[in-house]
């Protein structure tokens, strides 16, 4: 079994992204799949095609998108990715579309097939906070996951896709000190207890656990 692992170079002047660094730390074989590792641009598009030249590659069983949301507290994997790009800030190519579709022909929406809920707990259980989200936002990290679900779909058979995100790692805080952090390794475990359930359900039915919000 194959795992391609993207995460998003540096972004906004950033000196690091604790989701490629934590991706870095990640063991190339993890309850016994292989871990294919890929830096994906910030920027809309060509993270995408960089994405599935890779993919197209490698042929993967499963691909988990990885990227920041400074200001959560958890590591938190996404369940839903929309068909809109509606950037509040440029991306790190000064591209900044506003009310525009990703795929003119994709679903309005996709939901992630990997699973999410057991992913959480499999996180939660490794002693790391983790939580479903239910918003990837509208800039690139909505945009990987809707493009990496449309791939999956179009060209590879309908392996199973999806996002999380990672906190703030300590030294992007310095200077935020209402803003929570998460160590690296702390982040890395995470994923790496994400990935080992991915392996567990996989082709499987996630687990009914309570994941909702009420706002």
């Amino acid at each position: 079994m194959k795992i391609l692992v993207a995460a998003f170079d540096p972004f906004g002047g950033e000196k690091i992204n604790p989701a490629l660094e934590a991706v870095k730390l990640l063991a190339d074989e993890i309850a016994g799949a292989e871990i294919v590792k890929l830096e994906i641009p910030t920027v809309f598009h060509k993270s995408a095609e960089t994405l599935r030249e890779k993919a197209l590659e490698v042929k993967p069983d499963m691909i988990l998108c990885v990227g920041q949301a400074g200001g959560r507290f958890a590591i938190t994997p996404e369940r839903v990715a929309i068909n809109q790009d509606d950037a509040r800030i440029p991306d790190n190519e000064d591209n900044q579309p506003i009310d525009v579709s990703i795929q003119e022909d994709g679903a309005p929406a996709y939901f992630a097939t990997l699973p999410i809920k057991a992913m959480v707990e499999k996180i939660k259980a490794a002693g790391v906070p983790a939580a479903v989200s239910n918003s990837a936002g509208t800039f690139v990290c909505n945009h990987i996951m809707y493009q990496a679900l449309y791939l999956a779909e179009k060209e590879l058979d309908n392996i199973q896709a999806g996002f999380i995100h990672v906190p703030f790692i300590p030294e992007q805080v310095v200077d935020k000190p209402e803003k929570p952090a998460m160590s690296l390794e702390d982040i890395a475990k995470g994923l790496t207890a994400a990935l080992e359930a991915m392996v567990e359900y996989h082709g499987k039915e996630d687990i009914k656990k309570i994941g909702g919000t009420t706002h």
